[in-house]
């Protein structure tokens, strides 16, 4: 329900049904009203792709949480979300595909290279609404090792199908003690949601962001020239804020926007 809810919200599905619901009632005696929400559509969909409404609903998601301090001493574990592997995609072609989101896996590579005592965690099953048995962490463990982290290093949770079973699911692997500190390694603007949902399950983490999409305060009224770009940053940034304010009215959070602690 919440991934078939969330797919037909996100603003380019949206408003190209409202377009199509429009088309079809040219047909009726309501085409008048049918023209309105075609134009309607089309004009959402343009400000939407070349406007700079994608950077002011990312921007506030990317600056909630800082860059990590590594002065405050050694992580014990690194934890790196999945999404940046596309399992169908992997499967297809026998190797590891990556779709999108790479600074995760990069930097988690990096960090566990950089603190060979740490652990590290890749969380991901397979997040599609209909999936087969191709799972995103199988992978990614070949990946990891070709970046030169050991497997005796990784440990792979494999069952995960959103952010809160990763959430959940890491915890009941990963026992952490109390004292011990773990990175959460994602997209700036899904830590937000990643953090809430990770204390939710009784796991304090810290935030390690990567994968900005937005530059500085000063790049808040850039505009886009290439319409996909447009679209696909503000579906980003809508799926995002749909899912906060999902997970907090289902109780599955404690705050709406968390921030640093």
């Amino acid at each position: 329900m919440s991934k078939t809810v969330g797919y037909m919200l996100i603003p380019s599905n949206f408003l190209i049904g409202l377009g199509m619901f429009g088309a079809i009632l040219l047909l009726t005696r309501f085409d008048r009203l049918g023209r309105r929400l075609m134009a309607t559509a089309l004009v959402l969909l343009a400000i939407c792709a070349f406007s700079p409404l994608a950077n002011f609903v990312l921007y506030p998601l990317e600056q909630r949480f800082p860059k990590w301090d590594s002065s405050r001493g050694d992580p014990d574990g690194i934890i790196v979300l999945g999404g940046p592997l596309d399992a169908d995609l992997s499967a297809a072609h026998g190797v590891a595909v990556i779709s999108g989101a790479a600074d995760r896996i990069i930097s988690g590579a990096t960090l566990a290279l950089r603190y060979p005592n740490a652990r590290l965690v890749y969380t991901g099953g397979s997040p599609n609404l209909l999936h087969n048995d191709a799972k995103e962490a199988d992978y990614a463990t070949a990946l990891l090792q070709g970046l030169g982290i050991p497997k005796s290093r990784l440990t792979m949770e494999r069952q995960s199908r959103n952010t809160r079973e990763n959430a959940e699911f890491t915890k009941e692997i990963v026992k952490p003690k109390p004292g011990e500190r773990w990175l959460l390694v994602t997209s700036a603007y899904h830590m937000p949601r990643s953090i809430a949902l990770f204390r939710k399950a009784g796991f304090r983490v810290e935030p390690y962001p990567v994968d900005w999409k937005v530059g500085t305060q000063e790049d808040l009224f850039k505009y886009y020239v290439v319409a996909s770009n447009g679209l696909q940053l503000v579906d980003i940034g809508a799926r995002e804020w749909l899912g906060l304010i999902a997970y907090r009215l289902a109780g599955s959070t404690d705050t709406l926007l968390p921030g640093p602690e």
